[in-house]
């Protein structure tokens, strides 16, 4: 990586890279490979894609190890999911706001205007060009490192029973181990215009003789927020 070819950093840019490298809990020897982590492809040529790139298998390495050790039991098939749900997107991104990623950010004057710095696609890819920084300056060891530090609370807490499953499958596996009637889902209205509809749905639970309604702007999206409501009652009475 010829992180040595972006423009020469001054010193309140080096003292604040600095101050990322104390969060992250790694020391650079050389500072430019974080720069280049946290530069987007909208300031040129010189960005964090191709270390994004590495991140993104790096992750899912380090992670899949992580599923391997700490659940003997668990099938592949649950690893995988479970490995899906930790390295997806949306996981990176709050992993990122955690770290107050937004502050460091080199942004080209497109993205600042349309602000990119808040966006979760950006934070995501620039937890991922971090990760391989820390590689292509380290080695593997301290990336291992990292990356159970940025996931430590999430694996300590991990329940792969749940990890990943939407709320429907989750609340119909519920069911199906008490032994109960399946939900039952229906319409209740749709309005809107065409391109801004919205639905409100039921979910009725006959254990619970509850009808739970939700809306959204999809079926889909409305049938797991209720089953989701559905979900947090069944645990409060049936757990």
């Amino acid at each position: 990586m010829a992180a040595n070819t972006l423009p020469k950093l001054d010193v309140e840019r080096i003292a604040k890279l600095n101050q990322l490298s104390a969060k992250l809990g790694y020391q650079y020897h050389d500072i430019q490979l974080l720069q280049r982590a946290l530069t987007h492809r909208s300031v040129g040529a010189r960005n964090n894609e191709r270390l994004e790139f590495l991140g993104d298998s790096l992750v899912n390495y380090i992670i899949a190890d992580a599923l391997f050790h700490q659940f003997s039991k668990l099938p592949e098939g649950d690893m995988s999911r479970v490995r899906a749900h930790l390295v997806k997107g949306d996981t990176l991104a709050i992993i990122g706001r955690e770290y107050h990623l937004s502050d460091y950010l080199v942004l080209g004057p497109g993205e600042l205007k349309s602000g990119g710095f808040r966006r979760d696609s950006i934070i995501a890819d620039t937890v991922e060009a971090i990760i391989a920084s820390v590689y292509e300056d380290g080695g593997l060891e301290p990336t291992r490192q990292l990356v159970h530090r940025l996931y430590e609370q999430r694996l300590q807490e991990l329940d792969p029973k749940k990890v990943g499953k939407d709320p429907k499958t989750r609340l119909q596996e519920m069911l199906q181990a008490l032994n109960q009637e399946l939900p039952q889902y229906s319409i209740i209205s749709v309005n809107g215009a065409a391109h801004a509809q919205e639905f409100t749905v039921s979910c009725y639970v006959d254990i619970l003789k509850t009808k739970f309604e939700a809306t959204a702007s999809s079926r889909r999206k409305a049938e797991q927020k209720a089953a989701e409501t559905a979900i947090q009652t069944l645990e409060k009475t049936h757990a």
